[in-house]
């Protein structure tokens, strides 16, 4: 199956994801729902090892592939939201006042699921793939922890 074919099939969960994440927006460190919700969904796809607290609030899975040893990818998305209050009057508008998601890392965690779910499903690599979920992005020095 092509990549292309697969994410369009995809396409609905990411967006599902993306909502519910940017609805429920938490600060940095703070991010213990998303994380949750991260770690369940990594779970569900059968990723070798999920860790989660990592620096406070961040989530690491491994994704081996079916090609034995090989290099190893990282591939990165920020979780945390912005002290904003939402004026956007979408259904899936955020519900914690005075916090949004204004800088796309809703959409950063959803897409990064989503490529978490397509490399489980497939493991058409060598090595292995290091998801990481980095909380704190947003000036509160997330990667240093």
């Amino acid at each position: 199956m092509a990549i292309k074919n697969r994410f369009a099939d995809l396409l609905s969960e990411i967006s599902a994801w993306r909502r519910d994440i940017h609805a429920h927006p938490e600060m940095g460190f703070e991010e213990t729902r998303t994380a949750g919700k991260v770690a369940e969904l990594l779970r569900s796809f059968g990723c070798e090892e999920v860790v989660e607290n990592v620096g406070k609030t961040g989530v690491v899975a491994v994704i081996k592939g079916r090609g034995g040893e090989g290099k190893s990818i990282a591939l990165r998305a920020d979780m945390d939201a912005l002290p904003i209050t939402e004026l956007t009057g979408v259904e899936y508008a955020s519900e914690n006042q005075g916090i949004m998601h204004a800088c796309g890392h809703d959409g950063h965690t959803a897409m990064l699921l989503g490529a978490a779910k397509y490399l489980s499903e497939t493991r058409n690599f060598a090595g292995q793939a290091v998801l990481i979920f980095q909380p704190a992005e947003e000036g509160r020095f997330g990667a240093r922890e």
